[in-house]
């Protein structure tokens, strides 16, 4: 199956130390499974999970100094 059927965002989650935390994928929830997969239990828990913003590839330099 193509890619393209199945299309991936860029999601910017909110941190509680106020960093943001990029990650990508169908959905929040689907974007949040990914890093799970990734990060520990202690970092997932510094994740607030209702807050984020959806963002486009060519956005991204913009939010770069703010990535924990």
């Amino acid at each position: 199956m193509s890619s393209f059927s199945n299309p991936h965002y860029m999601y910017l989650f909110e941190m509680k130390n106020g960093k943001q935390k990029l990650a990508y994928g169908r959905s929040p929830e689907d974007a949040l499974d990914i890093l799970r997969i990734r990060l520990s239990e202690e970092e997932m828990q510094e994740i607030i999970a209702d807050k984020f913003v959806k963002i486009s590839q060519r956005k991204m330099q913009q939010f770069v100094d703010n990535l924990g």
